[in-house]
């Protein structure tokens, strides 16, 4: 990778566990999504609006639907994530989240993109692996699957972060690749993937809101008062992570960017233990350390 590829990277990393963390100390729902998509479409709407102006002419067929597709798993995902966080412990869903996705892009992306990865690239696979059992417990972690060790609420919480973290690193990986393709072969700016997906977020978004409060009550207004202030920063921050990212997509392989951007989950890792008082903080962060140095590893092979 470039150093100008890798320096953009690892500022997108920066800004995104920090609106992680702010997402997690929140505990929002589907409501907190809606509000985030409301807060990126207006603050980001004069770039949003003048780069549709310049480029949204030549679009074609390719080019509206991978928006589109964009659209619909980034409303899946982020739903997926906020709920995950309500359930589980940021240090053990936003690592698993942030290391299945890039596994599963650099398989499909050396799969079917024509990108390769060097021994030392798979070799990184596995120290990203060692790392997710040691974030995720360890052998401690499968004797109390097994054997019930931890109490009835901890292993309740211990097994939702690990199911959804998964679960939200499958669709990380769904709008990675998506994504990707869009900038580096449907030629769309990378500002233009993150604000039209945005634009198609937001209806959809309104239409899971108005499904679910038909199942239970989900009350809008006192909600959007307490809540706005987080959603706007989130609004108005978590975009230049991701532009960053597409932007770096763009000067190196796809397989190279999509690992090495996890090196986020570092100081997800710290946060978690250090101000959300999660356990394990040592053993986390060792494990998160071990998957940074596998990510390094995929990113030079």
């Amino acid at each position: 990778m470039s150093t100008l590829a890798l320096s953009l990277v690892l500022i997108a990393a920066v800004i995104h566990a920090g609106w992680n963390f702010l997402a997690k100390k929140t505990g929002g729902d589907v409501r907190f999504a809606l509000l985030t998509c409301i807060a990126l479409t207006i603050v980001w709407s004069p770039v949003g609006l003048w780069f549709v102006w310049r480029d949204a002419a030549t679009f074609g067929a390719l080019q509206w639907g991978l928006v589109a597709a964009s659209g619909a798993i980034h409303v899946v995902y982020y739903v997926t994530l906020l709920r995950g966080y309500r359930l589980g412990d940021l240090s053990v869903v936003y690592p698993l989240a942030r290391v299945t996705g890039p596994l599963i892009t650099a398989v499909v992306a050396t799969t079917f993109f024509g990108e390769a990865l060097r021994w030392i690239g798979w070799l990184g696979v596995m120290g990203i692996v060692g790392g997710i059992v040691i974030i995720a417990g360890g052998p401690s972690l499968l004797r109390a699957f097994r054997r019930g060790a931890h109490s009835p609420l901890e292993l309740a919480r211990l097994r939702a972060g690990v199911g959804y973290g998964v679960l939200t690193g499958a669709f990380i990986a769904g709008y990675t690749l998506v994504d990707g393709y869009a900038v580096k072969h449907a030629h769309v700016s990378p500002i233009l993937v993150d604000y039209l997906s945005n634009v198609v977020r937001l209806p959809l978004t309104v239409v899971l809101v108005w499904f679910l409060a038909q199942r239970e009550p989900l009350p809008i207004g006192d909600y959007a008062r307490r809540m706005w202030r987080p959603a706007l920063v989130i609004g108005a921050v978590s975009p230049i992570a991701y532009v960053l990212v597409l932007y770096a997509v763009g000067m190196a392989p796809l397989s190279q960017v999509a690992p090495v951007r996890e090196v986020s989950m570092l100081f997800a890792a710290f946060l978690g233990g250090s101000q959300l008082a999660e356990p394990d903080r040592g053993a986390r962060l060792f494990g998160a350390a071990c998957i940074a140095a596998g990510v390094i590893a995929i990113a030079t092979g």
